[in-house]
């Protein structure tokens, strides 16, 4: 088994708290029947229910790991954050910032969800395993330093990161994110560093309202090493796998990291119902594919990935399984349900050209 599979149940007791999908209840605002926000356990769970029936569980090392301890998280976010974070945990819980609510408890879910990236960092680092997928909840890629937003309470992949470089401080890491919102917290903990390579892949103006511009390089020492890509809706299959191959595998080269950590988000799957992309499952597998090799060119084949947004429960299981087909070389596979559907809906030969030229003129913009 060269692929590693981190996750534990504990982190799908975590609450989203009184909202209606996006929206907080009250006035005309109805509860929903499900309740709470679209960043529920649904996804997660059904997406690792789905690798047990086909079996792909048996083709990886599923194991658990201890929550990031207060050492670890202090490499990234404030005391003040944490001590205001703990009490509200203890107590009842409650929402402490922008979309981002938790029930009595949270801070030890989040904790977990972080350890878990954590633990999937190093077991690759010291070549344990070849791989590693974190199947971590609450995600975290919104999470700045001292401001949660997002569905997102800690930095687990900043976290991580932290962890590795505390005993290999010249350690070089470069984070793709190809969730469909810009990965805003990433950014923002490693825009002035020159050994983190941040770039992310995201629907142009969705989420945040005000993040993500391709005129966002990073600052100071780390000028340069933050890159985003901005796509327009409807980017689908070929448009994705053109902004791999021109944007994402030359800067990762030229960058040459000694790992590599996917923010891995599902929700640019075009049944998604906080996105508008069509990427589909076998977006992911042909992405994962591309990265996999990359990793194997450049590190040794470090590579993790750490689980994000994604929120069709229908669909999400199929987009994992595929990676995590790709990821570990399984045999096993959980055919598309829905594959014939969105193949028809993919971007015509005129507008896939566009997306195309729209990539090509970024890569430019951004020197490569």
């Amino acid at each position: 088994m060269s692929t590693a599979f981190f996750w534990d149940e504990r982190t799908m007791w975590h609450g989203g708290g009184n909202y209606a999908f996006t929206v907080p209840l009250g006035g005309l605002v109805q509860p929903l029947a499900a309740g709470g926000l679209p960043e529920s356990p649904e996804t997660k769970r059904r997406m690792k229910n789905l690798m047990d029936v086909t079996g792909l569980t048996n083709d990886l090392h599923v194991t658990s790991a201890d929550a990031a301890t207060t050492e670890q998280l202090l490499r990234v976010h404030p005391q003040e954050y944490l001590s205001k974070f703990k009490a509200m945990s203890d107590d009842q819980g409650g929402e402490i910032g922008h979309h981002a609510p938790f029930a009595k408890g949270g801070y030890e879910i989040a904790a977990l969800a972080a350890g878990l990236t954590t633990a999937a960092v190093e077991a690759v680092l010291t070549g344990a395993y070849e791989n590693a997928y974190a199947l971590a909840r609450p995600p975290g890629h919104h999470c700045e330093a001292a401001t949660p937003m997002g569905f997102c309470l800690m930095a687990n992949i900043g976290i991580a990161i932290e962890a590795a470089k505390a005993t290999r401080p010249d350690l070089r890491v470069a984070v793709l994110d190809w969730d469909v919102h810009h990965g805003n917290g990433t950014e923002s903990i490693f825009r002035e560093r020159p050994d983190v390579l941040t770039i992310s892949l995201h629907q142009a103006g969705n989420y945040p309202l005000e993040t993500g511009y391709l005129t966002d390089r990073g600052t100071g020492a780390g000028e340069g090493t933050n890159l985003n890509l901005p796509l327009p809706a409807g980017t689908g299959h070929t448009a994705y796998l053109h902004a791999i191959d021109r944007v994402v595998a030359p800067a990762i080269e030229a960058f040459n990291p000694d790992l590599i950590i996917v923010a891995c988000g599902f929700d640019a799957g075009a049944v998604d119902p906080l996105a508008r992309m069509l990427a589909t499952a076998e977006t992911f597998r042909e992405m994962t594919l591309k990265i996999k090799a990359l990793a194997e060119r450049i590190c040794d084949g470090k590579l993790v990935l750490s689980h994000e947004g994604g929120y069709s429960e229908i669909y999400v299981p199929f987009c994992g399984h595929a990676t995590l087909e790709a990821l570990s070389g399984s045999k096993i596979t959980a055919p598309d349900p829905m594959a014939r559907a969105l193949n028809n809906r993919q971007p015509g030969p005129r507008f896939d050209a566009f997306l195309r030229a729209e990539i090509d003129h970024m890569a430019q913009q951004l020197n490569l």
